[in-house]
C-alpha cells in the first residue's frame, strides 16, 4: 500500500504589507502571502505590475471581476514556498459565479463541477481508484504542497481570458522559475498546449514534468484519459523520498 502523507491543516498566514505608494504600491493586488515575500518583492515592484493593478482595480470599479480580491493569492498562500512539491498550471480563473476562488480547476464547495473537473475527477478514479469526490473544492492538495496555480489570476465575470496579457502571465511565469529554482525536486504537471509553454522555464534535469492533453471535453479524449497523472505524480515524489499526496477528498 502507498504510503501517503498526512493532511496538513492550514495555517493563516500573514500578508504582504501594504507600502506606501512610490514603494511596492498599495491595494490588495499587492497582498502578496508572507512565505513568498522576499521571492516576490522585486517583481511587484516593476513597472508592469503597477499597471497591472491599476488594470484591476479599474476592472473592479465597473465590472464584477473573479475571484474576489481576498481568494486571488489563495493558490501561494495555502501552499507556502517551502511546501511546494508539485505545480500544477492551469490557465484562467472559472468565470461563472461562485466558481473561481484562487486554485486553478477548483471550486467552491456546493459549487456544481465544471466540465474540465469533470474530467479531472474521472481520471482520478480510472487512475487510482479514488471515488468521485463530493465537493470540487481542491483546497485539501493545496495543502498538502500541490500549488494550484493559474497563469492568470483574475477575469472579468462571463469573459472568459478578458484579463489575458494584463502582466499577469509576467507575475506567475516568476512563481514558476522560482519554484524551479528549489534546490529539491518538484513535479511541474502541464495540461494542454497553454501550459506545455511554460516547459521552457523548468530545469527539467533536475525537475519532473508530466504533461498530457488538457481535460477539457474538447482535449480529454486526444491525451488525457488514460494519462495517469495521479499515480505519476505520487511515483515521482516517491522517488524523491517525498510523502505522496492523498488525492481523495471526501
Amino acid at each position: 500500500m502507498a504510503r501517503k502523507a498526512s493532511r496538513a491543516h492550514a495555517t493563516e498566514e500573514g500578508l504582504f504589507p501594504q507600502e506606501s505608494a512610490g514603494e511596492a504600491g498599495e491595494g490588495p493586488i499587492y497582498q502578496i502571502p508572507a512565505s513568498w515575500k522576499d521571492l516576490l518583492a522585486d517583481e511587484i515592484r516593476k513597472p508592469y505590475f503597477h499597471h497591472l493593478a491599476q488594470f484591476v482595480a479599474e476592472e473592479r470599479s465597473k465590472h464584477e471581476v473573479f475571484p474576489p480580491e481576498g481568494d486571488v493569492y489563495n493558490a501561494p498562500k495555502l501552499t507556502p514556498y517551502k511546501n511546494v512539491n508539485v505545480l500544477l498550471l492551469g490557465q484562467d480563473p472559472y468565470h461563472d459565479t461562485g466558481q473561481a476562488h484562487g486554485l486553478c480547476f477548483s471550486v467552491r464547495t456546493g459549487t456544481r463541477f465544471p466540465p474540465s473537473l469533470v474530467n479531472i475527477f474521472k481520471e482520478l478514479h480510472s487512475d487510482l481508484g479514488v471515488p468521485v469526490p463530493k465537493t470540487g473544492n481542491l483546497t485539501p492538495w493545496a495543502q498538502q504542497g500541490v500549488l494550484l496555480l493559474n497563469a492568470v489570476l483574475t477575469v472579468r465575470a462571463h469573459e472568459p481570458n478578458s484579463h489575458k496579457g494584463k502582466g499577469w502571465e509576467k507575475f506567475t511565469d516568476q512563481i514558476i522559475e522560482k519554484v524551479g529554482e528549489k534546490p529539491d525536486p518538484v513535479v511541474f504537471v502541464l495540461w494542454g498546449g497553454y501550459a506545455q509553454k511554460k516547459e521552457k522555464l523548468i530545469d527539467t534535469t533536475r525537475h519532473t514534468i508530466i504533461k498530457s492533453a488538457h481535460p477539457s471535453p474538447l482535449s480529454a479524449h486526444n491525451g488525457f484519459f488514460g494519462s495517469k497523472p495521479f499515480s505519476k505524480i505520487n511515483a515521482a515524489l516517491r522517488e524523491a523520498g517525498k510523502p505522496e499526496i492523498d488525492w481523495s477528498l471526501s
